[in-house]
């Protein structure tokens, strides 16, 4: 039943889910975990260590796997994206603030990352909300953001001459599949929620539609700190069998790389999303 579900705010975003069983959610937790993904944009399961079956499952009652063109994937399940740092690694995947997909033309619903192993200390994850972002903007900043578009890419990140696919060999590939291009509003309607999200993150995005990259760069700057302001934020410590499941339209999130020598694997599966529109 739905009202066996504690469900605990973690602040600016985010919500600690307790009381339910990914394995064995009931359509009535479907309802209320909807409900709470939509009002709170992440949700955090501890204590779940589900199989790659189950992860994906669950996954699959949201919408369709997006199956990621860069990432190397769990043996035997190519749904499911391996996000691994070893002990000897320096780099690590998603050290900084980005939504994934936005280069797409029909961006991802989200993400549900599950801790497969964690370092003794450190390896958090930060996540912030794009929609409170918004709401602490002036009028007349809210305004002029409504009216402009966003040219967002996979090229500079994951093409052949990405610096950042030289520091991920092995752990990520495929580099000539990055031909993404993609044009949003800067300011989208969400989906669920019906508020409106700023839809620009430091990863992806490359200048407003119709401008130059200097010119792009200072109000880009602007809204990237505002943005990953600490009212705005929260972080997230992992343990082994937790899953996180965020909205990649109204957050970003970063992985922060403060474990060297230690291990930590993850194994994300991403879930297909519907076209944005203009708030």
């Amino acid at each position: 039943m739905s009202g066996d579900l504690k469900i605990t705010s973690k602040g600016a975003l985010g919500a600690l889910v307790e009381g339910v069983d990914l394995t064995q959610v009931t359509p009535e937790q479907m309802g209320a975990l909807e409900q709470a993904f939509a009002q709170h944009e992440v949700l955090f399961f501890e204590n779940q260590s589900l199989a790659p079956e189950a992860h994906l499952a669950f996954a699959e009652r949201w919408g369709e796997i997006n199956v990621n063109r860069f990432f190397a994937h769990v043996e035997g399940h190519p749904a499911i994206a391996q996000v691994v740092k070893e002990p000897e690694q320096q780099g690590n995947i998603g050290g900084y603030w980005h939504t994934d997909h936005s280069y797409d033309q029909v961006p991802a619903l989200g993400s549900m990352l599950l801790a497969r192993e964690v370092p003794p200390t450190g390896g958090d994850t930060l996540f912030a909300s794009c929609t409170r972002a918004f709401s602490t903007l002036s009028e007349g900043m809210q305004q002029m953001l409504l009216t402009l578009r966003a040219v967002h890419s996979s090229r500079h990140v994951f093409g052949a001459q990405a610096e950042y696919m030289d520091a991920m060999e092995g752990r990520l590939g495929n580099a000539e599949a990055a031909t993404q291009d993609a044009v949003h509003p800067v300011v989208i309607r969400h989906p669920l929620s019906g508020r409106p999200s700023l839809y620009v993150n430091p990863g992806f995005t490359l200048r407003f539609d119709g401008w130059t990259d200097k010119e792009s760069a200072p109000l880009l700057d602007f809204l990237y700190q505002h943005i990953g302001r600490a009212e705005h934020s929260i972080r997230y410590e992992w343990s082994e069998g937790a899953l996180a499941f965020w909205d990649n339209r109204a957050t970003w999130h970063w992985a922060v790389n403060d474990y060297q020598g230690s291990r930590r694997e993850m194994h994300r599966v991403t879930i297909e999303g519907v076209e944005l529109g203009a708030a």
